[in-house]
């Protein structure tokens, strides 16, 4: 047993049993698969119902025969005390417990029960492992955030160390620091690169800057993963020129499970192995293919904490070469909450402000990254980090293509900033409003 697979038995968590139940779902024919799905959906919901006081006052004093008059839960509906929300038998001691990273605006602590949680990490060294990727032996380069409070900052070291994982601080990412994390490539023999998408693109750039292709000075490097941020297809395709190997994009949610991963067909597969996903409009209506909705989720074996009908507050669009074993999410659009909402009532997805700036402010190449803040109905702030200032022609560029697509008049303001300012857990969020 290799020091990976021994920290997670010590600690509890059957690695073993979680993988020999993922190959046996695995093995499910493709015939076969709605009826597993359905019977494993009602499973989970009849145990909740029957051991989770909290769950049943969400549901009411009767059980819905029909999947689609269940309620669909809310990061709102669990913030309320943990203790409050775990199925009998279950407490604090025996189970896992972590906390969402808040990007959403609604943090929550959350649990998983112990054999839940090892099969997501059945989940995860299965994906990696289309990729012959030995999660215990490979060493990945690590772009993450990280606590910053003495204790937590000391685990989070052992973690990596354990875990093969060398990690690149992400809050400070200057040509210095960028420069400082080169050398550390031509030194250690990383196999891949794994982290938040808006750092890993900061350094795709600088070394594009520098005209260095990153695995030419690190030559074991074979693939790049991101994820927790929007992987936008020009994004893609810089990391893949500055790196020089495949980018990889990963999907997930630390409260529910890996949720989709790319394939070795490049087809980003849901997984609807350990969780059942659905794609609803705003009337709960499962959407047609090729049409974006609401990311619903349900964790099929997590007994410890109710995740049911969940709304992850993501949208995209399914695409329509699914089948019940391999689901495939055509597109990725963005958060459920990131919308704008303009002067004569129209609602534009926060993302489109981002894309559109996007298109025009990097063909320059001297803009770094950036953000869109809507602090008015009418009005919009871009921050952005460069190393000159955009010109009053860009400007007006920006200005101009914006109104046009919205087809209103829009005021909108620049401020040139060192640094732009992550959250706590160091993602990057492209488009936030202070309106209601």
């Amino acid at each position: 047993m290799n020091l990976f697979e021994w920290t997670l038995k010590i600690n509890g968590f059957p690695l073993k049993e979680a993988q020999a139940k993922l190959q046996q779902i695995q093995a499910v024919p493709e015939a076969d698969y709605p009826a597993y799905l359905e019977k494993q959906k009602w499973d989970i919901v009849r145990y909740h119902y029957q051991n989770n006081k909290c769950y049943q006052d969400l549901v009411g004093p009767s059980l819905p025969e029909r999947w689609e008059d269940l309620p669909i839960m809310t990061k709102a509906d669990l913030q309320q005390p943990l203790g409050d929300r775990l199925s009998s038998g279950y407490t604090k001691k025996n189970v896992y417990v972590n906390k969402t990273s808040g990007s959403s605006g609604h943090p929550f602590v959350f649990a998983k029960d112990k054999f839940c949680h090892a099969l997501t990490w059945a989940q995860i060294i299965d994906r990696f492992s289309w990729y012959n990727i030995d999660f215990n032996e490979d060493l990945q380069a690590r772009f993450y955030g990280i606590p910053l409070d003495p204790i937590n900052y000391a685990k989070e070291r052992l973690k990596d160390r354990l875990s093969k994982r060398y990690r690149f601080s992400i809050f400070d990412l200057s040509d210095d620091k960028l420069e400082k994390a080169l050398k550390t490539f031509e030194r250690k023999k990383f196999v891949y690169v794994n982290g938040y998408t808006s750092s890993i693109v900061l350094f795709a750039r600088f070394l594009k800057r520098q005209n260095i292709c990153l695995q030419s000075v690190c030559p074991s490097l074979r693939y790049c993963m991101v994820t927790s941020e929007m992987l936008f297809p020009s994004d893609k395709a810089l990391i893949e020129q500055s790196f020089g190997v495949p980018v990889i994009n990963e999907y997930g949610a630390s409260e529910m499970d890996l949720i989709a991963f790319t394939n070795r067909a490049g087809d980003f597969q849901l997984n609807q192995e350990t969780i059942l996903v659905e794609v609803l409009n705003d009337l709960g209506e499962p959407c047609e293919f090729d049409t974006p909705g609401r990311l619903v989720l349900t964790s099929l074996y997590n007994k410890a904490h109710p995740m049911i009908r969940y709304e992850i507050g993501d949208i995209g669009v399914l695409d329509r070469r699914s089948s019940p074993k391999k689901p495939l999410l055509k597109q990725l659009i963005g958060r459920t909450n990131d919308v704008a909402r303009l002067p004569d009532g129209k609602v534009v997805p926060g993302l489109t402000f981002y894309y559109v700036t996007k298109s025009i402010i990097e063909d320059g190449g001297r803009v770094k990254e950036f953000v869109v803040h809507q602090t008015q109905p009418d009005a919009f702030q871009i921050q952005y980090v460069s190393d000159g200032a955009l010109t009053k022609a860009e400007m007006d560029q920006i200005i101009k293509s914006l109104n046009t697509y919205l087809g209103q008049d829009l005021k909108l303001s620049f401020e040139r900033k060192e640094q732009i300012e992550r959250s706590a857990s160091g993602k990057l969020k492209q488009f936030t409003t202070e309106l209601d």
